[in-house]
């Protein structure tokens, strides 16, 4: 029965939420677009011309939205490259380069880079999370090893000064995962958009400015409740 309820109360709160109800009028996929829509007015993360990486990217509606920030090239299409990798598959999006498998297998980043032909990455996207066992401690191992597998991509492709946000919660690991944001970064603050519900423990790292990877591990900061820059 009390779960039921929960499914219910799910359900009712999903329908009459805001976001949900913008979202398909604007013609989105999934409400998560107005997060990254949020964030990228606030930090100015998508811009023409850049090159746009999105892991875990089904259903689409974040690459829905860098697509529309990217179109108005001349003769239609858009003026950037955008890519999407995930093992699920996914309903094309115009302009958008989607590549069905996972991304530590040679065959996916040979496709890859098939598509940015030598080109360093401005900005990479990660919308993953992991499917939840109920199991907090085996939760927050699986959200840290995405947050891993992310950092490692970014390394790997990222353009020196090019940017990594990613989903993460701030039950599950959350200081862990960001002293190794700071490891790698050298500016790293969180953001929790409104389109992110208040209930929720979901919070967003945005990572700025690969370090050298000689400058060594980045020393522990206190957190504070607003976010950060060094």
């Amino acid at each position: 029965m009390a779960k039921n309820k929960i499914n219910k109360n799910w359900i009712h709160d999903h329908i009459n939420d805001p976001y949900v109800k913008l979202a398909q009028k604007e013609g989105y996929r999934a409400r998560a677009a107005f997060k990254l829509k949020e964030i990228d007015e606030d930090e100015k993360l998508i811009k023409p011309g850049q090159v746009i990486v999105d892991l875990g990217c089904t259903p689409g509606s974040w690459g829905q939205y860098a697509r529309r920030k990217l179109a108005g090239k001349e003769g239609g299409g858009i003026n950037g490259t955008l890519i999407g990798l995930d093992m699920l598959p996914m309903a094309p999006i115009a302009d958008f380069h989607f590549i069905q498998g996972d991304f530590r297998e040679a065959e996916v980043l040979q496709q890859l880079e098939a598509v940015v032909q030598g080109q360093k990455v401005d900005l990479v996207l990660s919308d993953m999370a992991p499917n939840l066992s109920g199991i907090h401690d085996s939760d927050a191992a699986r959200m840290e090893h995405l947050i891993d597998l992310a950092i490692e991509f970014s390394q790997a492709h990222l353009k020196p000064g090019g940017a990594l946000l990613v989903k993460c919660f701030k039950d599950m690991g959350f200081n862990d995962i960001v002293l190794k944001f700071r490891a790698e970064f050298k500016t790293v603050i969180q953001k929790k958009p409104k389109a992110s519900r208040d209930k929720s423990s979901e919070i967003f790292l945005l990572g700025r400015g690969l370090k050298n990877p000689t400058d060594g591990m980045a020393s522990a900061q206190p957190l504070d409740s607003d976010g950060w820059r060094p």
